[in-house]
């Protein structure tokens, strides 16, 4: 797994980024309960750890999995005086991985609830990873998997301009293996992968009639900083680059665009 995200400032988005959405409904409509054995698999900085800790409560355990110690030690602060969580510094398995790293060191039939967000949009074997997770949940547990789906295609008004430097980036960004629709993808790869009771819950990652605030604005600028060495050549040089940024940024602060993009979270029940 490549994460075209990385920055300096990468934990801090992300912190943000999961305060600002409605995991905890997530968690809930999906059968999260006090006492579960837990899974975060691709914990990140610790933020949503920090919720599945609370709501199994003192009864509960979660190991929290991720294969950057940076985000481990950013998780380690979170997380600290919580005593029933546990940081394994692991990557989910893919294709063509030595022997030695194709599992997660995780024990087979172990968690009653399996949870993994925001991870699978930058796999290019899903397939194989979803495979992990069903391994380590037992029969009868959860494996939950939430992701994205159209963030930054589904804008009006949406201008030539803007909608076909977004085509190009994102055509980019797919060759570097980063599915932005991979959220609907994921009932299909759940059924055909043997786990029943597949259920599908659509949330928003944001929806905006009208300017963007800040915040928003200032995360989308992150974006195109550190895709800039993929987004360059792709738009045809670093001016075309640079005037499509502008004005995805100011669409971003007009008062007339509506924007929109969802969270499409995936439940499924092993057998």
């Amino acid at each position: 797994m490549t994460y075209l995200m990385e920055s300096d400032s990468e934990a801090r988005r992300l912190l943000e980024q999961e305060r600002s959405s409605p995991s905890l409904e997530r968690l809930r409509v999906t059968g999260l309960r006090p006492g579960a054995v837990v899974l975060d698999a691709g914990c990140g900085p610790g933020a949503i750890t920090a919720s599945l800790v609370r709501m199994v409560g003192p009864e509960g355990r979660v190991v929290a999995l991720d294969p950057s110690e940076p985000r481990l030690e950013e998780a380690a602060r979170v997380l600290h005086g919580m005593d029933n969580v546990e940081l394994v510094c692991a990557a989910l398995p893919q294709s063509g991985l030595p022997a030695s790293l194709a599992q997660t060191g995780l024990p087979s039939d172990h968690f009653d609830y399996t949870w993994c967000q925001y991870v699978f949009e930058y796999l290019r074997d899903p397939e194989t990873a979803l495979d992990e997770l069903i391994r380590v949940t037992r029969p009868g547990g959860k494996v939950v998997v939430a992701d994205i789906d159209g963030v930054g295609l589904l804008n009006w008004p949406f201008p030539a301009l803007l909608r076909d430097g977004t085509e190009k980036l994102m055509r980019a960004l797919t060759e570097q293996g980063l599915d932005l629709n991979v959220g609907r993808k994921l009932y299909h790869l759940f059924r055909q992968h043997g786990l029943r009771d597949v259920r599908v819950h659509l949330s928003p990652f944001y929806v905006v009639g009208g300017r963007a605030d800040d915040a928003m604005v200032a995360d989308w600028s992150l974006r195109f900083d550190v895709l800039k060495p993929i987004g360059v050549p792709a738009l045809g040089g670093e001016a075309a680059y640079t005037q499509f940024r502008d004005a995805f940024l100011e669409m971003l602060r007009d008062e007339e665009t509506f924007k929109y993009a969802v969270v499409l979270t995936t439940e499924g029940t092993k057998p």
